[in-house]
């Protein structure tokens, strides 16, 4: 008990004030960056939400921390946290039983080890092999963004997040993987997939583009751009009626047929490459 609240302590002393305006970025070679790490200590109960935000309230005023780093995280634990707990309770047992998309393709072992060609991808396996633990950015934008463009089964990914991660618990996993990550649950908790191209990810992070090797002269930023745009192609039949995405349709039909087909070309290679893996 000591021990955890010397680190929040710590966060509040060293992490809190950027906390807010640094929440969502990714850096390659930071494991924490202004994040608190809370996580497996209050999953395990040597931490309360209300001795966590009782204490963030005095250190706001003790440290002059802005508001957006304050509100970002106490809505953190006592907002977000709290609605995962009452989704798990109220629908967990059918989230977990859903596989809405249909899809059954197996997780291969280079997701294991942080071997897949795709720099972020990489980059945040091989961190969470050392530490066991990503941000939630890395987990939702980065790990269950292109695990669901790479449709993977969603019991296997729900697998991979309850094996890879020192804070993962059933009420936790359960619906950030079947609801949030993966929309395996058809919308119980979301309106939509949480799903992106590779700008995203290039804007909120230091990565840069770079070839993925392994028999393959595109960049990671070419193949997860073809899952994307091949993605919402496939699924249009549900994107179309979905008006938050809908329009992004029209930019794909917009394109010239030779982008339009290498997108799809790319993103076919990239899976039948993880048909065939180990």
């Amino acid at each position: 008990f000591a021990s955890a609240e010397k680190w929040l302590d710590k966060f509040f002393k060293e992490r809190f004030t950027n906390f807010g305006i640094y929440e969502d970025a990714i850096v390659a070679k930071e494991y924490y960056l202004h994040h608190s790490v809370l996580s497996p200590m209050l999953n395990t109960g040597l931490l309360s939400p209300q001795q966590i935000i009782d204490k963030a309230i005095v250190a706001a005023d003790k440290y002059g921390v802005p508001i957006n780093s304050l509100e970002g995280f106490i809505r953190q634990i006592m907002g977000w946290r709290e609605f995962i707990r009452i989704v798990y309770e109220r629908e967990g047992t059918k989230q977990r039983t859903k596989n809405y998309w249909g899809f059954t393709r197996k997780i291969p072992a280079s997701f294991w080890t942080g071997n897949t060609g795709i720099v972020p991808i990489d980059n945040v396996i091989k961190k969470a092999l050392q530490t066991g633990y990503s941000h939630h950015i890395e987990r939702l934008m980065v790990m269950g963004n292109f695990m669901l463009l790479c449709e993977f089964d969603p019991n296997e990914v729900f697998r991979w997040f309850m094996e890879m991660y020192v804070d993962a618990y059933d009420w936790v996993m359960v619906p950030n993987v079947y609801g949030m990550t993966q929309f395996a649950d058809g919308g119980i908790m979301t309106t939509k997939p949480y799903i992106s191209g590779s700008n995203y990810i290039l804007k909120m992070s230091d990565h840069k583009a770079a070839v993925i090797g392994n028999g393959f002269k595109e960049s990671w930023t070419e193949i997860w751009d073809g899952l994307f745009w091949r993605f919402m192609h496939v699924h249009r039949d549900f994107f179309s009626k979905n008006p938050r995405l809908g329009m992004l349709l029209s930019t794909f039909d917009k394109m010239p047929a030779d982008k339009r087909n290498k997108h799809l070309d790319n993103a076919e290679k990239y899976l039948a490459s993880l048909d065939v893996a180990k």
